[in-house]
């Protein structure tokens, strides 16, 4: 099933009625700043192992979430004056941010270290759905691993749509994904260079 949102003022009571399945425990395709993501509430075990199964992906590998802001970025992870200043001035926008997981993080979503990857994308569709929801959603990218990542959510509906409850269409979005960045320790460490510019990155923060 395919729901059109504006992606310049998504609809409140089609905000609502996606927040409704995933308060359900359903799972959804979504748009993002990037391509399109996969995604369900992050307290949603039995979504997340749908997810898993969907992408066919190691369990090894925690996903990531989305987060509405700074300050819900701070319940879900140990922020540094230098960090929150860094993603202050970053986000919303297209960076996956590595940061030590607070005790509020479930423990499917944490890698052996503890950290968490945490996005703050530049879209308003999927940041009025975590606010409404109330907590972060999971946020992958909406193709199976080793797979091109997909941004025509028509696309997603044909290739995904029987393993998923809803796929919002909020347009068609380039294959582009986030670049990954390690706010452990003191400097900022470039995992993955994507859609967002580190060349800041090069003299540190």
């Amino acid at each position: 099933m395919i729901l059109q949102i504006n992606p310049d003022n998504p609809q409140p009571r089609h905000i609502a009625r996606v927040v409704e399945i995933l308060d359900r425990g359903g799972i959804i395709a979504y748009p993002t700043d990037t391509t399109y993501g996969i995604g369900c509430s992050i307290f949603n075990k039995r979504g997340i192992e749908r997810i898993y199964l969907l992408k066919q992906r190691e369990k090894k590998k925690p996903f990531s979430f989305i987060c509405a802001d700074l300050s819900e970025v701070a319940r879900y992870a140990r922020v540094s004056n230098y960090a929150f200043k860094l993603m202050r001035r970053l986000l919303p926008g297209p960076y996956t941010f590595v940061l030590e997981a607070s005790s509020v993080v479930p423990d499917l979503l944490l890698t052996r270290q503890k950290t968490v990857g945490i996005r703050i994308p530049d879209n308003r569709i999927c940041l009025s759905l975590v606010r409404e929801l109330g907590h972060p959603i999971i946020t992958t990218s909406a193709n199976r691993s080793g797979e091109e990542p997909i941004g025509d959510p028509l696309q997603a509906e044909q290739e995904m749509g029987k393993q998923l409850d809803l796929v919002v269409d909020g347009g068609i979005l380039p294959p582009d994904v986030s670049s990954v960045v390690s706010l452990i320790g003191d400097r900022p460490e470039v995992l993955r260079a994507g859609v967002g510019d580190v060349s800041w990155c090069e003299g540190g923060a």
